[in-house]
């Protein structure tokens, strides 16, 4: 059995610490180094506690490429472009990067998201894994712009976790503030807009509507849901089949007949989709978890599909349900 030996790159903050409970229990992987400044020398749980009893890793400032088959970028926006400017990767080593530093595919970084771009991640050497807002947008739209129906603007609003902002606190972070609370946040400048537009563009040719986003700052941890409505002329069973033909060999989107809620998905790497239509407007419901989905559970699953094993290795992960 194939095993991947993987490096973490900024391994102390939210999505670092995911991408750690992920691979501890891949059957086929084996984390050779986490790498943190900030924490260099402390045993890993120390920082995320919920591993304790799971890992003997430390925190280190070492870099072995040589060791690894692949590393992931879990710093901040823009740092990877510094690290990989700073250190010299071997042309050996794959790279999944999370941040937004190559998303516009520059460098030679193909944009991770599956259910548009498979089987170009299958023989990429360089991932840039999709933001989580734009996930869960995207694969609200994908089905459309296949089929060419974006026809006028598409109208979003979405709400999503504090985890989303990252860990270092911040004065709209702070559970003080955040609890018991909601408020608007970038409001029609997301920086997920520009990779969204770019996805949109690569199914549809000529795409040139606006897309309206306006996300939240929601008073819950985990999870994204995102509400986009945009002019559709045919029926809502005609839209359902369109969905459901375009998912129908994707493991993580699903489309729903149902009402959906966030906690199907929060601690899983599914994208659930929800339908309906109001006159000419159709409304496309889409719930992921920002951390999994939307970050390192998405990240795994370009790792595999990188290295040729099947891509739900490892992500067969629990529901909170409740």
């Amino acid at each position: 059995m194939q095993i991947i030996k993987a490096g973490i790159i900024g391994g102390a903050g939210y999505t670092g610490g995911e991408l750690l409970r992920i691979l501890i229990h891949h059957p086929q992987t084996e984390i050779l180094f986490v790498n943190s400044q900030s924490q260099a020398g402390k045993a890993v749980w120390e920082t995320h506690k919920d591993l304790f009893g799971d890992t003997d890793l430390h925190f280190t400032t070492d870099l072995p490429f040589d060791k690894v088959d692949v590393i992931f970028l879990c710093s901040g926006h823009g740092q990877s472009v510094k690290f990989l400017n700073e250190n010299q990767v071997p042309a050996t080593v794959k790279i999944v990067d999370l941040s937004t530093d190559f998303r516009d595919e520059s460098n030679g970084f193909t944009y991770g998201l599956p259910e548009l771009k498979r089987e170009a991640i299958k023989t990429s050497d360089k991932i840039a894994n999709p933001g989580c807002f734009a996930t869960s947008i995207q694969l609200a739209l994908l089905p459309l712009a296949k089929a060419g129906l974006l026809k006028e603007d598409v109208h979003v609003s979405a709400v999503t976790g504090s985890t989303g902002a990252g860990q270092s606190l911040s004065p709209t972070g702070h559970f003080s503030w955040r609890n018991n609370n909601i408020s608007v946040y970038k409001a029609f400048t997301h920086q997920h807009l520009k990779e969204i537009g770019q996805s949109m563009r690569f199914l549809q040719k000529g795409f040139e509507k606006n897309i309206h986003f306006v996300p939240y700052r929601g008073d819950f941890t985990r999870g994204i849901m995102a509400n986009v409505y945009t002019t559709f002329e045919g029926s809502l069973e005609e839209a359902k089949s369109i969905f459901k033909s375009f998912y129908a060999d994707q493991p993580y989107t699903h489309v729903s007949d149902s009402t959906i809620d966030l906690k199907m998905v929060v601690n899983t790497n599914k994208c659930i989709l929800q339908l309906q239509k109001e006159g000419d407007q159709l409304l496309i419901t889409s719930i992921i978890d920002n951390l999994t989905k939307g970050a390192s559970g998405q990240a795994v699953q370009n790792m595999n599909l990188i290295f040729g094993i099947d891509e739900k290795t490892g992500l067969g992960l629990k529901s909170v349900g409740f």
